[in-house]
Order: C-alpha cells, then structure tokens, then sequence
C-alpha cells in the first residue's frame, strides 16, 4: 500500500492496528512471564525463609533487567539495527557479516558462530515458552481445589496439541483477536499490581538498584542461581526484535512504554509487596493476588494469554526458519502460506512436528513448572 496516498485518518487508524497487533503478537511472551518470574526467583530462598531486603533484592533484579536488557538493548539500541526492514538475530547476523567484509572478514566465522548460537537459543525458547507458560496458567486450577492437581498436566497437554495442531490453518482468522486479548491482560496486570502496591508503598525502594547489587554480594551461588530464575522475566525479548519487519519500529517501541513496561512493572511489585504483606505467600504469588471469587476466570484468561504467547514463539520459529533456508544454513523445507492476504503468514510441516514432540517431551520429563524454570534458569 502506498502510504503516501494515504489521508492522516487513515494513516492513524493503520499506526492503531500495528499497535493492537504488536500487543497481541510481539509481547504475549514477555507478557506472561509473571505468571512464574518473581515465584521462581523467591522459591529458592524459602528454605531459610526471608526478609524484606531479599524480595526488594529479587524485584530490583527483574526490573532493572526490564529496563538495561529489554528498555535499552532492544527497545531503544536493537530495534535500530535492521537489515532491510528485517530483524532477529540472523538478519542481524547477516548485516554484521556485510560490514566487516568491507573492514576486516577475519571476525565473520566468529560472527557467523554467534549467530548460529543465537537462533539455537530462539529454537529453545520456542520449545520451553508454550511448556512453561501453559503449565503455569493452568497450575493455577490447584488453588480452586487441590483435586485439580493430578489433572494440570494432562490439561495441558491437551491444550498444547490442539495448539500445534491447528497451526496448519494459519492463525488469520483468530490473530485479530491476540491483540485485545493481551490488552485486556496487560490491564488486568497492571491493575492487579496496583491494588496490592497502594497497600505497601515502601515496594517502591526496588527500583534502587543498590538492593540488586547487595543482594548478589551477600548470597554467593544463591544470588546466581536467583539471578538464573531473574532472566524468566526477560523471555520473549527477542520477540521485539525479530518481528520488526512485521510491525515497525514505532508501534513495538510505543505499546512497551505506554503499556507493557508499566503493566509488568506494576504487576511484580505487586507480587512483591502481597509477599511482604501476607509474610510468605510465595507458593504462588501471582494467583494469589487475585480475589477468590475471580479465580477461576483469571486462570481462564492466563490460559488464554499464554496460548497467544505460545503463538508467537511458534511463528517466530517458522520465520526464523525461514530466514535461515534463505541464507543457506538449513536444507529447504516444506514452506505454505496460510493468509491469502499476508506474505509473512507462514507455516513449516516439519518444523510444527519438530516443536511440538519438544514441547511435549519437556512437560513428560520436568511435570510442572517449577522444575523447568529451574532447568531454564
């Protein structure tokens, strides 16, 4: 479409569908990783119990990684770094490797390694995000009844097959529906964080970087093995950046500080002020934020979060695929289009099969969520 033909009405009410979209497709990862951050990181020091230092410690940690890992490296630094319009690790891989001929070709095997590695760890992503997002959601049916613990598993499993299994329709039909989804759970997180942090204002001191840092001088490998289950809160940052030639720079970079930095800022204060207040509700904290009476419908609407959040990884992965083929580092693959209308609706056979025997596999092996935060960690 030629936006130059385009009348301001018109170039706004598009401007407002990439955002919706944004929100929807590029976010849901990140998005759902309250759901089992904070609890993860907190788990490991319940042992000796803990103090309000320590949970200021764990808060500064996740959210001064939001801020240096995904504000500034991607947001405002990466987002910049397109190669054609398109980014993710191997078009940036790609970019890196044309400059440096120009220069000095002697770092472009070093180059070509990283980014190998870099779309290996997408890959993995792509395999633990739908495992760990839709255990997480669903273990929240253990605090309507403990009878429903036995059933978590095998629920999800039924919800991650029909997940892959309907992906050789295309997502056309229903991806319009992914951004007021995730809208309507970024709110509710917000909200939701809000309420508990009206209730213990002092949450705010974590934003004093002071008590990161202290918490890593005085708990040795702990503080490691914290700082592990702190990059759950980080997952999907990627995702910023390799659906930059789907939505452009400005929508990604609007919806993240009008909506999803706030949102999940608000949300582990939250999480950390409820803790301090209750003094010691950490089984799972996220859940237990929400009233009881609406338990029930959150968990639905999580469920729903983290089937879009699974979404989005899955279609990266058949992009980056994609990528790969096209630069000669995978064999061809079966590639169909599924949108009659969107060239970058894609969907890869192979590697739908490939994603999904993974998936399953590490719900088989780890069983719930806790053990494959630590394994991810």
């Amino acid at each position: 479409m030629n936006t130059a033909a385009e009348t301001p009405e018109q170039q706004a009410r598009n401007f407002r569908l990439l955002l919706i979209g944004c929100i929807g497709v590029v976010y849901g990862d990140i998005g759902t990783s309250p759901l089992y951050a904070f609890k993860e990181a907190a788990h490991h020091l319940t042992g000796g119990g803990f103090n309000p230092v320590e949970i200021y410690g764990i808060l500064s940690l996740i959210i001064w990684s939001l801020i240096l890992i995904v504000t500034i490296k991607y947001v405002l630094f990466l987002l910049r770094a397109d190669n054609r319009g398109e980014g993710g690790t191997l078009a940036l891989m790609a970019m890196v490797k044309k400059n440096l001929l120009k220069v000095s070709p002697k770092y472009s095997g070093f180059v070509f390694l990283a980014g190998i590695f870099g779309a290996a760890l997408f890959y993995g992503d792509s395999a633990i995000t739908p495992a760990i997002s839709v255990l997480s959601a669903v273990e929240g049916l253990n605090l309507v009844t403990p009878a429903f613990e036995k059933w978590v598993l095998p629920i999800s499993l039924i919800i991650l097959t029909a997940l892959f299994a309907t992906q050789r329709g295309g997502t056309e039909k229903i991806s319009k529906y992914f951004g007021p989804v995730m809208l309507v759970w970024f709110i509710t997180l917000g909200v939701l964080g809000l309420y508990w942090m009206v209730k213990n204002p002092s949450i705010f001191l974590t934003f004093n970087p002071y008590y990161a840092v202290y918490f890593l001088a005085t708990h040795g490998v702990i503080g490691l093995t914290v700082l592990g289950s702190v990059f759950l809160a980080v997952t999907g940052a990627e995702a910023l950046y390799t659906d930059l030639g789907h939505f452009g720079r400005k929508p990604i970079q609007r919806a993240w500080f009008f909506l999803v930095f706030p949102a999940l800022v608000f949300n582990y204060l939250g999480q950390g002020a409820m803790v301090l207040i209750t003094q010691g509700a950490i089984e799972n904290p996220f859940y237990l934020m929400v009233p009881e009476s609406l338990l029930v419908p959150f968990v639905i609407l999580a469920t729903t979060a983290t089937i879009i959040a699974s979404q989005a990884v899955i279609t990266g992965a058949y992009s980056l695929t994609q990528q790969a083929i096209q630069l000669g580092l995978l064999p061809r693959l079966e590639i169909k289009h599924t949108s009659a209308n969107n060239h970058g609706q894609i969907y890869l056979p192979k590697i739908n099969t490939l994603l999904f025997f993974a998936v399953v596999l590490l719900c088989l092996v780890f069983q719930n969520s806790s053990n494959l935060a630590a394994a991810y960690g």
